[in-house]
């Protein structure tokens, strides 16, 4: 699912500067899917009349070259797929970025390039992509309130609680817990109370425990914490383990559970959650173990024997408008868009607020890599969820690359809005020498991200 995500990611940032330079008349030489180092996958150009493919290729013919071509194919682009999945480019002519220097900026400056366009022109063309991407994400979630609705849950709605990362266990939270107020203001909505908790860290926190409201104070350096550990998630909503479907060879349904079963005790212990149910028939692998279950409200119980992996081979319910009675609305195509822009908007708000962690102590401990993204998509296949994560990230990459770090789509507006008010140029070789900063910067970026996801890697394979 990651791979799909970022494919489409990358497509839709990079034909942003595409349209927008194809707009203006502007050259674009190459335009690649992820990036190409020593050979491509797939390359693909228009010229004499037809197309031409080459696979697997390391060197583009010269007969591909624009200067051998006729005058009327020299504007067609070179399509490529590349084998690095760290992104894509689109090499627009007549512009210093990654894909050259200002060594081929030595001719003279033709039509349809990008150094000889209007300033404002050119605004639009580097800022095609996070354009794009950013009104994509708005689109990609009008489309989801269209077809799936939106679900909200209460708090409270929850009946068996919410389990709580170690984190917060040791700031005083209990597993069963429910929020119920911060800082004297009472919550209503899970997802608000743990962004609340997340970006804002109340200093005093009010839970119903049991029958009983329990009050305790959070430490200030929650965030640095939470922040170093990166967790993917830090309050879960417990819920009940009800069989939905099996898996091929399933041992619980060759013991006779079906679905809609909802399993309370495995091994004569107390199961409410679907976590307790997970956690405790690991603890009778290669073991034949009693589970007792409900069966159209009728109590009743069966005895499996367990493989080596402990599992009884069964999807549990868990979509949460089938759990939990939540307050689930449904939009019309006209409702769902201006729906979807306000809760882009709010997305994109959240994310530049959650940003402020990489500023606390330790904080660039929790900056993640590509294997942070990749565990945000479920193990199995979902739509929903696809389209909701494809989204963030859509929205995450917009304002990545409007960030003023050379290299990136921000350093060059940043730039173009200096020429704008300066009304000079600035010297392709100091471009060049900016350029090349960036790069190193976000080289050094990608090398500490990634570099995080390996070492909660490593530290998750020995703990």
């Amino acid at each position: 699912m990651f791979l799909v995500s970022l494919t489409l990611l990358v497509v839709t940032h990079e034909l942003g500067h595409l349209l927008f330079a194809k707009l203006f008349h502007t050259r674009v030489s190459r335009f690649y899917v992820f990036f190409n180092p020593i050979f491509s996958i797939f390359k693909a150009k228009k010229f004499n009349g037809k197309w031409h493919f080459l696979f697997f290729n390391k060197e583009t013919p010269d007969s591909w070259d624009e200067k051998n071509l006729r005058p009327e194919d020299q504007d067609n682009t070179l399509w490529g797929l590349g084998w690095v999945p760290l992104g894509g480019f689109c090499d627009v002519a007549g512009m210093v970025d990654e894909t050259k220097d200002s060594n081929d900026m030595a001719s003279e400056p033709q039509p349809w390039e990008y150094r000889s366009k209007p300033r404002w022109q050119r605004l639009f063309i580097i800022s095609g992509g996070v354009l794009v991407n950013f009104i994509s994400a708005l689109i990609i979630y009008a489309g989801v309130f269209a077809h799936w609705g939106s679900d909200e849950l209460p708090l409270r709605n929850a009946k068996l609680g919410y389990d709580y990362h170690q984190i917060l266990i040791d700031e005083g939270f209990q597993n069963g817990d429910i929020i119920y107020a911060y800082d004297g203001v009472e919550q209503h909505d899970y997802k608000i109370a743990t962004q609340t908790l997340l970006l804002h860290t109340p200093k005093e926190v009010t839970v119903l425990r049991g029958d009983s409201l329990v009050t305790f104070s959070l430490s200030s350096d929650l965030m640095s914490k939470i922040a170093a550990e990166n967790p993917k998630q830090i309050i879960t909503a417990r819920y009940p383990f009800v069989v939905k479907d099996f898996a091929p060879g399933s041992i619980g349904k060759r013991y006779g559970l079906q679905p809609g079963d909802s399993l309370v005790s495995v091994g004569g212990i107390i199961t409410p959650t679907a976590e307790d149910v997970k956690t405790t028939l690991g603890d009778f692998a290669n073991d034949s173990v009693v589970v007792g279950l409900y069966r159209d409200g009728r109590y009743m119980e069966i005895r499996a024997l367990l493989g080596s992996d402990g599992k009884l081979g069964i999807f549990a319910v868990s979509e949460m408008g089938e759990l939990f009675d939540v307050n689930h609305l449904d939009y019309t195509v006209w409702q769902a868009i201006p729906a979807g822009i306000k809760y882009g908007w709010e997305t994109l708000t959240t994310y530049i607020t959650s940003l402020k962690v990489l500023f606390t102590p330790g904080g660039i401990r929790g900056l993640g890599g590509f294997i942070t993204m990749g565990s945000l998509f479920p193990n199995t296949w979902n739509w929903h969820s696809f389209w909701n994560i494809t989204a963030l990230l859509a929205i995450v990459l917009a304002f990545m690359n409007i960030i003023p770090i050379p290299g990136l789509d921000g350093g060059h507006i940043v730039i173009t809005l200096w020429e704008m008010i300066t009304r000079k140029p600035v010297n392709d070789k100091v471009l060049d020498v900016i350029q090349k900063i960036g790069l190193g910067l976000l080289i050094a970026l990608l090398v500490v991200a990634n570099g995080n996801d390996l070492l909660r890697l490593f530290n998750g394979w020995f703990m």
